[in-house]
């Protein structure tokens, strides 16, 4: 905290004349630092329990409002309540005399010599804000009172309410999904922007909620960039070999401490322009400082005020609303000033309860209402995750396919993902896998061998091997690829004479593939190009359920 010898020295001269002629000081000639000394001494000669009496409510009010934040509040948060200080130079000071009719509560203490301003930084970021403040001399002969009151929670309280009708209930998939990813990245490199890819496979097709489980793998490690893409880890090996809570858990501790963005990911905002940032574990860690510890619904609506009294500038503590580019998507307009806090602030807050905590199994929401999980519970009051669970055998169908519950064991599945094909996911169905020659040529190329595979299959079921099953991946073994299903168009005509003048037209001879006997051949590439050629030469062709039929 500044001294007041400090302070004043940044004043100009006039600006100090002004202060000693509250407090009977008559300053003349040009010597600033004695101007300083006498103002210094007469300001720490002061009674400021007495003087707060003296003051205008409004300028009381400011001055205990530095003091119960500790003798400093950054100049954005100040000015909203108490008004600015207008900066003025010495000559625009000796015309104006502002003094004489101060612009603000704020202005009036200025010129009295109770209040000041300087850069300093905001706790541990490099960035320097800009605060108003009470000298040491000052703010240390306000009441014990004032100077205790601390953080000036809000008057506020958040209320129980009644369980909605329909919520989403508490979800784990999270934990299925990022073994999802994990395993289809150790087949080919993992593509963050490949949602299409991705999708048939996992529990949601959200982009948001894929785009902060695939930053959280790279985060910790579980994924790894490489020339071609997002590979799998060691370390994620060992996050697969946890129990689900314990998996959640290190899901949870990830994302609060992870620069993924969420304001740039709440609906209905859009983050543009350079020059700003926010900090996203603030904003966090502010949330997480006023849920409530208990497991009732709370309206989202309170919570929200609740911060917005509390803790308005949880996200810009310079208490600066004008320099951010943010968007308003349904409006199309800029979101600028305090007068819009609850459409940036209140709408981020209510996704961060309904978007990350919920699809990391901490939250429940519905109706406009939110609960925390027990699993929240444990994890904001540091207690132990839940234990490893109970292991499931997959099953192991005699037309190779391989069931997998969702209840099983996360290594497992990943260690299935490295020897067979995944099918599209089918909610309420165990996830789906196919032993095919391809997932098997993989496999040996991995190192994988097909007698490994045999034994993994017997250990994974806790059952012998199907024989339908044994047979094939023995004779595979043996014999390689033997036969191959591929998808084709077939043109059938009702004469040779057709086939044969398409086959020696230089049109479409390209098209026309392999012949399957006198009156048919495989059509190849764009069957729908060949279509409108053979129009062109005068032969319409028909396409079997093209009208429906």
């Amino acid at each position: 905290m500044r001294t007041l010898t400090t302070a004043l020295t940044d004043h100009e001269l006039v600006t100090l004349r002004v202060i000693g002629e509250w407090w009977d000081l008559d300053l003349t000639g040009a010597d600033k630092t004695r101007s300083v000394k006498e103002v210094a001494a007469a300001l720490e000669r002061l009674d400021m329990e007495k003087e707060l009496a003296y003051l205008a409510p409004e300028e009381a009010a400011a001055v205990r409002a530095l003091a119960a934040a500790g003798g400093r509040i950054p100049v954005g948060t100040f000015t909203r309540s108490y008004g600015d200080v207008r900066q003025m130079g010495p000559g625009r000071l000796e015309r104006e005399e502002p003094w004489l009719d101060p612009a603000s509560p704020a202005e009036s203490l200025w010129y009295r010599g109770f209040l000041y301003r300087a850069f300093d930084q905001d706790g541990d970021a490099d960035a320097l804000v800009e605060y108003f403040y009470l000298p040491h001399e000052l703010f240390s002969k306000l009441p014990q009172a004032e100077t205790q009151q601390g953080g000036g929670r809000s008057d506020l309280s958040l209320q129980p309410s009644d369980e909605p009708g329909a919520y989403d209930p508490e979800t784990t998939t999270a934990v299925d999904d990022m073994a999802s990813c994990l395993a289809i990245a150790q087949r080919a490199p993992l593509d963050a922007k490949d949602l299409a890819r991705l999708r048939p496979y996992l529990f949601s097709s959200d982009k948001d909620r894929l785009d902060l489980l695939l930053t959280l793998g790279m985060e910790s490690g579980y994924l790894r960039e490489h020339d071609d893409g997002q590979r799998p880890t060691r370390t994620a090996v060992e996050w697969l070999r946890l129990g689900r809570e314990q998996q959640l858990r290190a899901l949870a501790e990830a994302w609060s401490a992870s620069s993924w963005n969420d304001l740039c990911h709440t609906p209905g905002l859009a983050c543009e322009g350079s020059g700003w940032n926010n900090d996203p574990i603030a904003a966090r860690t502010a949330l997480f400082d006023h849920l409530p510890r208990d497991e009732h619904w709370y309206r989202l609506d309170d919570l929200v005020a609740v911060m917005s009294d509390d803790d308005p500038d949880f996200q810009r503590p310079e208490g600066n609303y004008d320099t951010w580019y943010i968007r308003d998507l349904s409006k199309d307009r800029y979101l600028r000033g305090f007068e819009n806090w609850d459409l940036v602030e209140g709408r981020l807050l209510r996704f961060l309860v309904c978007g990350p905590m919920y699809w990391l199994g901490l939250a429940e929401c519905g109706d406009g209402l939110y609960r925390l999980t027990g699993r929240a519970l444990d994890w904001l009051a540091n207690r132990a995750p839940g234990g490893a669970g109970v292991r499931v055998p997959l099953v192991i169908q005699p037309d190779a396919t391989l069931l997998v519950p969702h209840n099983a064991d996360r290594y497992q599945r990943f260690q299935v993902a490295r020897v067979a094909v995944p099918l599209p996911l089918q909610r309420g169905e165990p996830y789906r896998y196919r032993l095919t020659p391809g997932s098997l040529q993989r496999a040996r190329e991995s190192g994988i061998q097909p007698e490994r595979i045999l034994k993994f299959l017997h250990e994974a079921s806790t059952r012998p091997v199907p024989a339908s099953v044994r047979r094939a991946v023995e004779r595979w073994a043996a014999q390689g690829l033997e036969g191959q299903l591929e998808p084709a168009v077939i043109l059938r005509v009702r004469n040779a004479a057709i086939l044969d003048t398409l086959q020696s037209n230089p049109k479409t001879r390209p098209y026309i593939g392999e012949r399957l006997g006198e009156l048919a051949a495989l059509i190849r590439g764009d069957w729908q190009a060949f279509q409108q050629l053979t129009a062109t030469l005068g032969l319409l062709l028909d396409a079997v359920g093209e009208d429906g039929e």
